[in-house]
């Protein structure tokens, strides 16, 4: 190497060390200054972090019980259209064990049928609303007579034309009865 070329290097060489120097002062005032301003950072971000997993956990809860209750409430719904199906069958079915019957097989096989078909309604939680000789309650009956000279008191249900069901606490089918006047 020529002298220039030396000369040039050494000078590059001080510039490199004058920087270093210079770096390293810089970043040890910075990190004297540098840990308070990052943990109130770190803190800030931290609050921003837990709000944002109390938020979104309160979400999650809310989602799981709504979705509880929606397919509580699909099935019951489900379940209340398909006794409303099936109550017409079941009042024909009543209406046929009225008529006498020769056949005594027969008629026991129509028995044993009928108390499936009730053993199914009692296990699907309904229940057949008790009318006769009650007091009239326009929210379980539906009145479609008014009976005078009966043997129960004004205002009760002396007749019942078609049998009334619930399902749990929810009225399926009102019961169709005659008021004494």
């Amino acid at each position: 190497m020529d002298e220039k070329e030396k000369n040039v290097c050494s000078e590059d060489e001080e510039i490199t060390e004058i920087n270093e120097i210079t770096d390293n002062t810089d970043a040890s005032s910075e990190t004297e200054s540098e840990p308070v301003s990052t943990v109130a950072e770190l803190e800030e971000k931290l609050d921003s972090l837990n709000d944002r997993y109390v938020r979104l956990y309160a979400e999650y809860d809310n989602f799981r019980k709504r979705a509880a209750r929606e397919k509580s409430e699909t099935f019951s719904f489900a379940s209340s259209k398909c006794i409303e199906k099936l109550l017409p069958v079941i009042d024909s079915f009543e209406r046929s064990l009225e008529v006498e019957c020769s056949d005594d097989n027969f008629r026991k096989g129509l028995e044993m049928i009928s108390n499936q078909l009730q053993k199914f309604l009692t296990d699907m939680n309904v229940s057949a609303i008790d009318a006769l000789g009650a007091e009239f309650d326009p929210q379980f009956h539906n009145a479609v007579q008014q009976l005078e000279n009966t043997d129960y008191a004004s205002g009760h249900v002396c007749t019942v034309f078609q049998k009334g069901y619930v399902l749990g606490d929810k009225l399926i089918r009102p019961a169709m009865v005659a008021v004494a006047v």
